[in-house]
């Protein structure tokens, strides 16, 4: 399916990302110094003009010093102030055409300002970490910051050889040149500008199962002390991994990258083809193994399959949610139905003014969205019955892999699968405020 741009400005975040170009390729070359928190960058940027002349567009990036911009190997005018980096080429880009921008930034680079703190390139005891989302991926290189604008990536950063740097994407190349050593990797899949993940630390890395052939290569990156509990908490992913492709649909990526951190972290992270975890969720007694569920599921929801704007976040994280469900029901632990019932139990108790489909900007994480985007689905599986749903769930990966959809579109493509209206049931439940009653149908076994 062909990516699929929104429209306009991102309703939550109007000062991110330019609707008038769209970015084909990005290719960055860093060098990261961790003592003195040092980076310095060069951005190849391909990308294409829209239905009208660009004479301006606008790349997001954050206070650095910019050391040359180019269009088309020519001098364009620009500004860079808010974190914004207005370019105005020599003369304007003909409707449709391709064009390239050359960015030289360097600095010292540190989280973005949000409501929910900061975002984005974070400065470890002992190396750095890139958490972006929604909006910190200007925290360490130039971008159209939207999610719906999609590109292939390849990184090559410079670090001292003692450190190991994870990114989303196949290692292509590792060189070391006396104390520096240079990791090249690539991400052929369309990727959104806040699943670029990045990890420098000093880790061991294993492999978690065998793939075997056609399988998906899984690896962990781990500080050296945790590798014990970490080969307990994370046993079951292979397992995982096999599950949730029956359920959802093959992998959509070349491979899967587990990082655990030194330090702790509130919550999990994703990325595309990369999960960050902190050292608090490694316990080796599979404390976290839920959050192990819901990051791998994002892979499938949220990374392959990913939002036109922000206004849909439930699409990924009740689609993530459920996931948790599915897996606690497929291994043995709680069915579906009885985790849903605790979560409709709690969302009883919160107040009910959240509506899904668009819960703006303060309520975008809020915990009730996750559990009440989980609960749709769950009242779509009760709607449809099992054999449905699970066609349904794979249909929605499959058909959309690479591409970015609305809620609309999801009500639209749960309607083809079932003679009976949902009209209701998303009205209920995606537009309204109001918690439905719980589904009451009890689900079989998933399929």
């Amino acid at each position: 399916m062909a990516v699929q741009q929104a429209a306009g400005a991102d309703p939550y975040f109007p000062e991110h990302g330019d609707s008038r170009y769209r970015v084909h390729r990005y290719e960055l070359a860093l060098d990261y110094r961790p003592g003195p928190n040092r980076l310095s960058g060069t951005a190849r940027i391909n990308a294409i003009a829209g239905r009208s002349p660009l004479a301006e567009f606008v790349l997001n990036l954050a206070d650095f010093k910019i050391g040359r911009v180019r269009v088309d190997g020519r001098q364009p005018h620009y500004t860079h102030r808010g974190g914004r980096l207005r370019v105005r080429p020599a003369k304007p880009i003909r409707a449709g055409a391709a064009f390239t921008v050359e960015v030289h930034w360097s600095g010292n680079p540190r989280p973005v300002n949000s409501p929910w703190g900061g975002l984005g390139w974070e400065e470890l005891e002992d190396g750095a970490l890139v958490a972006s989302q929604p909006i910190g991926a200007p925290s360490w290189y130039p971008c159209n910051d939207r999610p719906a604008d999609k590109a292939s990536y390849q990184i090559s950063i410079t670090t001292p050889s003692s450190y190991a740097v994870v990114a989303g994407g196949r290692l292509l190349t590792r060189t070391t040149k006396a104390s520096t050593t240079t990791w090249v990797y690539e991400q052929s899949a369309p990727t959104s500008s806040y699943l670029v993940g990045l990890s420098i630390g000093k880790y061991q890395t294993v492999l978690l199962g065998d793939p075997g052939l056609g399988g998906v290569p899984q690896h962990g990156h781990i500080p050296a002390h945790l590798l014990g509990d970490f080969s307990r908490d994370f046993a079951r992913q292979p397992q995982m991994m096999e599950v949730f492709q029956e359920l959802f649909g093959p992998y959509p990526f070349d491979e899967y990258a587990v990082v655990v951190t030194e330090e702790e972290l509130d919550v999990p992270v994703e990325a595309q083809g990369l999960s960050l975890f902190g050292a608090n969720h490694v316990d080796g007694a599979r404390g976290s193994e839920r959050l192990v569920a819901h990051e791998l599921a994002h892979q499938w929801f949220g990374n392959s399959v990913s939002i036109a704007d922000w206004r849909h976040i439930w699409l990924n994280e009740g689609f993530a949610k459920y996931a948790e469900w599915l897996w606690s029901e497929r291994s043995g632990g709680r069915t579906a139905q009885q985790l849903a019932a605790a979560a409709h139990r709690l969302l009883s108790t919160l107040p009910q003014d959240l509506r899904l489909a668009d819960p703006g900007r303060k309520s975008m994480f809020d915990d009730r969205l996750y559990e009440r985007g989980g609960l749709v689905l769950h009242a779509v599986r009760c709607a449809l019955g099992d054999i449905a749903f699970f066609r349904m769930l794979r249909g929605w990966g499959q058909l959309n892999r690479n591409g970015t959809v609305t809620t609309k579109a999801f009500a639209g493509h749960v309607a083809r699968f079932t003679s009976e209206p949902v009209d209701e049931l998303f009205e209920a439940w995606v537009y309204g405020a109001a918690l439905p009653p719980l589904p009451g149908a009890q689900t079989r076994a998933a399929v």
